[in-house]
């Protein structure tokens, strides 16, 4: 499948790392835990992170009631913007030093999400964080439910771009005698730090964090 192309998802700088495909816009929200929200109100523009994660076709966030982003995003059209760096690439000239990456850019608008729905989804992210931990800890009060707006944006106007691989030089630097190549970046996850007082034995999926492969 691939997303509704319009003119503002259209990629026009490089067009040949462009992808439309929602398996690559999935792959991409899946991976990461923040999102950036681009949008505009009386104050001026702004660009604001926030935890994010995907169910089916939609992209999800949460905050307080209160929420100046929130209240906004029920009114008008934003932009989320989603990035990995996944490396440096050096090159023989200064001007063809370029970065591997992945990144989607999501247009439209928000909407909220009520009732029973909306407790599902809160324990979809507790499930993305740390899947089994949401049938171990106490779950959502009546009271935290009610203070909590949960919203979501549909991925159908949305595109992605992404470079991998090594540098592309020019002909006439080829005779340039540099190292050329690329330093690769990675998210690690380093050994689970327990609370102070905490003696309980680490579950499964505490035992299983430094061990996932993180690309």
């Amino acid at each position: 499948m691939t997303t509704h192309s319009t003119a503002r998802t259209r990629v026009r700088r490089i067009p040949t790392n462009a992808a439309y495909d929602t398996a690559t816009l999935h792959a991409i929200i899946d991976d990461a835990y923040v999102c950036h929200i681009a949008f505009s109100d009386d104050g001026g523009p702004h660009c604001i992170p926030t935890a994010c994660w995907r169910e089916g076709d939609h992209l999800y966030i949460h905050g307080s009631n209160g929420s100046r982003m929130l209240k906004r995003l029920t009114e008008d059209e934003c932009c989320v913007t989603i990035t990995h760096v996944d490396g440096l690439v050096l090159a023989r000239s200064a001007f063809n030093h370029s970065m591997n990456y992945r990144s989607a850019m999501v247009y439209g608008r928000f909407e909220v999400v009520e009732g029973e729905a909306k407790k599902a989804s809160m324990e979809a992210f507790m499930e993305k964080l740390a899947a089994g931990r949401q049938a171990e800890v106490r779950g959502g009060s009546d009271k935290e439910y009610a203070a909590t707006t949960v919203m979501r944006i549909p991925l159908a106007e949305a595109a992605c771009k992404v470079r991998k691989g090594g540098p592309e030089d020019d002909a006439e630097d080829m005779a340039i005698e540099v190292w050329t190549g690329v330093l690769p970046l990675r998210r690690a996850q380093a050994a689970p730090i327990a609370a102070e007082g905490n003696t309980l034995p680490q579950p499964a999926y505490v035992q299983a964090w430094q061990h996932n492969t993180i690309y």
